[in-house]
C-alpha cells in the first residue's frame, strides 16, 4: 500500500466499523482504518465466509460475536488496527487477517485506560525496545504492509528520537496525532511538532489532528510537510469531508450511514453509538432524535427513525 497523497480515515473505537469506512470510501477516503482490536480478541476467534451478506467475519468462537468485519470491496485499503504489548502474540493476531486486509497497523498512541493497563497502546511510547521488537517482527514475518500510530511524547526531541528508532524497525509509514497522552480532544493539535517528525524521517509520514472541512487536509499537509493526512471526528461528524466538492448535509449523511448498517448488518451498538456522536455534534441527545435513538433495541427501531423501514424490509427480504 502506497502511503503518497492520500486522505486517510483515522482508527475510531466503537464507530469504524464497515459501514462508516466504505461511506468515507465512496465519499474520497483512500485509505480506512477499522477501530483499534486488542490481539487476544483477535486470537479468539475464526475465520468465516458470510455468503450471507457477503463479507468476511472474525467470529469469537465462544459468543458468537463479529468481532471484525470486512469485505471485499474494502480489501485494497482496509488498515487492520491492532492493540498489543507482545511481538509473538501480535504475529499470531496479525496472521489471522493479513490475507483479508490491505495493511497491519499497531496502536502506540490510544490514551485510554483500558489500552494502557494492559501495556498497548500509549503505553509503549515509553518502550522502544518493545516497540522495535513488534514491528520488526511483523516486517519479517508477514507480506502485508505494516505501520504504526503515535502520539506526541512530553518533548518534540523524544518525538523525534521514537519515530527514527520505529523508521529503523522497517515499517512503510508512520502516522503521528499530533497531541500528547494528556491533552483533551479540545486542545489544539500541535501541527509544528509533526513538521519536526516529517524532517527527520525519510518514511512517509501521516499527519492527523484537527482536520475539521476538505480544506484542512492542505493546511495541514502545507503546515506539516506530511505525504497524507489522518482525519478522525470531522469524518465522524460528516464522511462527506472527503469530498473536494464540498460536504453533504448532515441529514442526508446520517441516513447514508443508517442505509449502509442496515445492507451489512452492523452490530446495532456500533449504530447506535455512531449516529449518537453525530448528534452530539450538531444537535443534543435530550431531544427527540437522540431519545429515540438510545432507546433504539434493533436496526429495525433505528429505521423507523429516520424514516427507514421501506429500505430495512426490502433489504432484509432480499438476503
Amino acid at each position: 500500500m502506497e502511503y503518497q497523497n492520500k486522505h486517510i480515515l483515522a482508527p475510531m473505537v466503537r464507530v469504524g466499523t464497515l459501514p462508516l469506512r466504505l461511506l468515507a470510501a465512496e465519499y474520497g477516503a483512500d485509505i480506512t482504518y477499522g477501530e483499534e482490536i486488542i490481539d487476544h480478541r483477535i486470537l479468539k476467534c475464526e475465520r468465516r465466509v458470510n455468503d450471507y451478506i457477503g463479507t468476511i467475519d472474525f467470529v469469537d468462537k465462544g459468543t458468537g460475536d463479529v468481532v471484525f468485519r470486512t469485505c471485499h470491496e474494502e480489501r485494497n485499503r482496509i488498515v487492520f488496527q491492532m492493540g498489543t504489548s507482545d511481538a509473538v502474540r501480535a504475529l499470531a493476531a496479525a496472521e489471522l487477517v493479513s490475507k483479508d486486509v490491505a495493511a497491519i497497523d499497531i496502536n502506540m498512541g490510544c490514551p485510554k485506560s483500558f489500552s494502557v493497563s494492559g501495556g498497548m497502546g500509549a503505553a509503549l511510547l515509553s518502550k522502544p525496545e518493545l516497540v522495535h521488537d513488534i514491528l520488526a517482527t511483523l516486517r519479517r514475518n508477514l507480506s502485508s504492509t505494516v505501520t504504526c500510530k503515535i502520539r506526541l511524547l512530553n518533548s518534540s526531541h523524544d518525538t523525534v528520537e521514537l519515530s527514527r528508532q520505529i523508521e529503523m524497525s522497517g515499517v512503510s509509514a508512520l502516522a503521528v496525532h499530533g497531541r500528547r497522552v494528556k491533552d483533551r480532544p479540545r486542545d489544539p493539535a500541535k501541527w509544528n511538532e509533526i513538521a519536526n517528525v516529517v524532517s527527520a524521517l525519510s518514511i512517509p509520514v501521516i499527519a492527523n489532528g484537527d482536520v475539521f472541512d476538505y480544506e484542512h487536509f492542505k493546511r495541514i499537509k502545507i503546515a506539516t510537510g506530511a505525504t497524507s493526512v489522518m482525519v478522525a471526528r470531522g469524518a465522524l461528524w460528516n464522511a462527506s469531508i472527503f469530498r473536494a466538492e464540498g460536504n453533504f448535509s448532515w441529514e442526508d449523511i446520517k441516513r447514508e450511514y443508517l442505509r449502509k448498517c442496515i445492507l451489512w448488518d452492523n452490530d446495532v451498538k456500533s449504530t447506535k453509538q455512531t449516529l449518537k456522536e453525530m448528534i452530539m455534534h450538531y444537535s443534543c441527545l435530550e431531544l427527540t432524535e437522540g431519545k429515540a435513538v438510545t432507546k433504539s433495541q434493533t436496526l429495525a427501531d433505528i429505521a423507523k427513525i429516520y424514516g427507514e423501514e421501506a429500505y430495512y424490509q426490502f433489504v432484509t427480504k432480499n438476503r
